[in-house]
């Protein structure tokens, strides 16, 4: 009769381990070659369900925790991806692992792991289930270096989405004043100025910047739109709700998807039939000829509002 195979030690059955750890914890060597155990690393063993190259980020992350030290975290675009939160297009062919470790002789040698080091002390940090992330913020922080100031606007946005905020806008006027002489940190605190809670898209923070830095005021994001009676009538993405304008950014999906496209064919009727003028925008405003849409949406304003132009 076959004898039932000797279970790992409890510490050990539902983690990714070293094998130093795992024999300090009183596994064998035999125990450790099992077929059930992967072994993402040379010296790693992991009892996590995961393979080849369709094992999720977290679990390529938790493999390398036991080669780490003990106060790692991971950083940048890494920690954005694990956090959910939208990476910024310069960044997004980035596909290392990231880290932030307390001194450069503490650096694993793996290629696939773009090591940082952060000596000084007050680095923020969170918990993600077994892992250790750099918070938002501080995540923020540190791409300051790597981005362009609007970059690092529409990286502050997609941080404070609508439906799913991680931070406020004081928590990255905070940590833009709290690493003097950082690098990137002239580009944070402009930044921190100019983020906006709400926002729903990439191109609607891209759109209101373009709008801006044109000498257009400053448009509200997602504020809803109410009717003399009261009822509600839509939420632009983007509007100058004293002279009733509202700018709606249009993705593929609002063209592809029938439902999303009836939607905003009532959306955009309710708002004209109580005297809305509706301006849409598309990819092309954004990216190709964001003066197209500026110079539409001057004369808008111009007609709704003459002064406002001298």
């Amino acid at each position: 009769m076959s004898r039932l195979p000797t279970p790992l030690p409890d510490a050990l059955s539902t983690r990714t381990f070293s094998v130093k750890d795992a024999l300090d914890a009183g596994a064998s060597r035999g125990q450790l070659q099992r077929s059930s155990l992967d072994s993402p690393l040379w010296g790693v063993r992991s009892t996590l369900p995961c393979e080849g190259d369709s094992r999720d980020l977290w679990s390529r992350c938790a493999s390398y925790v036991p080669a780490l030290h003990s106060t790692y975290a991971f950083s940048h675009v890494t920690a954005l991806r694990l956090l959910g939160i939208e990476v910024p297009w310069k960044l997004q062919e980035d596909a290392r692992i990231h880290v932030v470790l307390p001194r450069r002789a503490e650096r694993p040698d793996r290629p696939e792991i773009e090591a940082h080091f952060c000596g000084r002390p007050g680095l923020a940090v969170m918990d993600y289930g077994a892992l250790c992330l750099t918070t938002p913020p501080q995540t923020w922080m540190h791409l300051a270096a790597r981005l362009r100031l609007d970059d690092l606007v529409v990286l502050g946005d997609a941080m404070m989405r609508r439906d799913d905020p991680w931070i406020t806008p004081a928590e990255l006027h905070q940590i833009a004043h709290s690493f003097p002489g950082a690098r990137g940190v002239r580009a944070a605190r402009a930044a921190a100025t100019l983020v906006r809670p709400g926002t729903e898209s990439t191109m609607e923070s891209r759109l209101r910047l373009h709008m801006v830095s044109n000498g257009l005021p400053e448009p509200v994001v997602n504020q809803e739109a109410y009717a003399e009676d009261g009822s509600f009538l839509a939420r632009p993405d983007l509007s100058y709700p004293e002279l009733k304008i509202a700018i709606e950014y249009d993705g593929d999906v609002h063209r592809t998807d029938p439902a999303t496209w009836r939607r905003d064919i009532e959306r955009r009727q309710r708002l004209e039939d109580d005297g809305w003028l509706v301006i849409t925008a598309t990819a092309d405003d954004v990216i190709r000829y964001p003066m197209r849409l500026i110079t539409r949406v001057r004369r808008a304003i111009a007609r709704r509002r003459p002064a406002s132009l001298g």
